[in-house]
């Protein structure tokens, strides 16, 4: 008797259990993400090998829009870094709320764009008015490189000139960098030249490392450095683990994305496991920007950006 009065009790026990989680999970925020966002929550992890930077936005469903939220969010996940192109144009107090954020977390910033204009022959030219915009975006870059801490800014040369000799635009981009090094310099500025493929922004001047490479030997600055945007150079050129040697004393930044489709690593063609332990073991410490599309939508596609690195980082 007492038996089945204990069996009974149990089942009650479960029964109301049950109840009591199903009644939770309908709560708002329940099952979900940072401040209530999205309807799952990865683990936390621990540190990445590398600082893989995520971009701001790359995980709204797990923390919600507020940036400082999906900081804390990439920080929680391993991540050491984050990156946005489009952080000279956030407002100044934006700007120092993302820094203060980003001290407190840890964790680094990598490159914002200066200059990414596809359609202009900028660079390439002698035009006093261009070269005076040129001038006046990396002043502002300077004041944005204060504001946050970052050390890296972005630059594309724009497109080529079917009117001018190949080598006398080279001339042009040397001299003009020469000019925007003597803008950033006192301040610690590094411009990151980006060289883009001919594929997806044909028309561009700066395609190839080696290119970049003669660029930076020739501005001889530390303020001129390259950007390895990986996804672009394996459609470009391939070859990858060795341009990043040929060029290792000119690189400050990379670009992440995997060949073709530019999405997270393990997706394409590309060995990222392999390129980022030689990235690695060559002792390089800087950001590593995830400037790449998801394979997958919403929750399941930021679970698979996490994992695809946790698989990539494990070398």
């Amino acid at each position: 008797m007492n038996k089945d009065r204990n069996r009974s009790s149990r089942r009650d026990f479960l029964k109301t259990a049950a109840v009591g989680a199903a009644a939770a999970a309908l709560l708002p925020g329940a099952a979900a993400g940072r401040n209530g966002a999205g309807t799952g929550r990865a683990a936390k992890g621990a540190a990445f090998k590398l600082k893989y930077a995520p971009s701001v936005g790359a995980f709204e469903g797990h923390a919600g829009k507020a940036p400082a939220d999906q900081l804390k969010f990439m920080a929680d996940q391993g991540f050491t870094a984050w990156f946005d192109n489009g952080l000279m144009g956030r407002p100044a107090a934006e700007q120092e709320a993302l820094a203060r954020e980003s001290a407190r977390l840890g964790l680094a910033i990598g490159p914002f764009v200066v200059y990414a204009d596809f359609a202009v022959e900028s660079f390439v030219g002698r035009d006093p008015a261009v070269i005076d915009m040129l001038a006046a975006r990396f002043r502002t870059a300077v004041e944005t490189s204060k504001r946050t801490g970052c050390p890296w800014a972005l630059a594309v040369p724009g497109r080529y000139s079917q009117r001018l000799d190949w080598d006398y635009q080279t001339a042009n981009v040397v001299e003009n960098l020469k000019r925007m090094a003597a803008v950033c310099e006192p301040a610690g500025l590094v411009i990151v030249l980006e060289p883009l493929n001919p594929k997806d922004h044909p028309g561009l001047f700066l395609t190839k490392m080696a290119q970049a490479y003669q660029i930076c030997r020739a501005v001889a600055s530390p303020s001129v450095k390259i950007l390895d945007d990986m996804y672009h150079q394996q459609i470009t050129e391939g070859n990858i683990i060795p341009n990043i040697d040929a060029c290792w004393d000119e690189l400050a930044a990379f670009h992440i994305g995997d060949s073709p489709g530019r999405k997270e690593p393990g997706t394409g063609e590309m060995n990222y496991r392999n390129i980022f332990g030689h990235i690695h073991g060559k002792g390089y410490a800087g950001v590593l920007c995830c400037e790449h599309g998801r394979s997958k939508p919403g929750l399941e596609g930021e679970k698979a950006f996490i994992e695809a690195y946790r698989a990539a980082d494990n070398f």
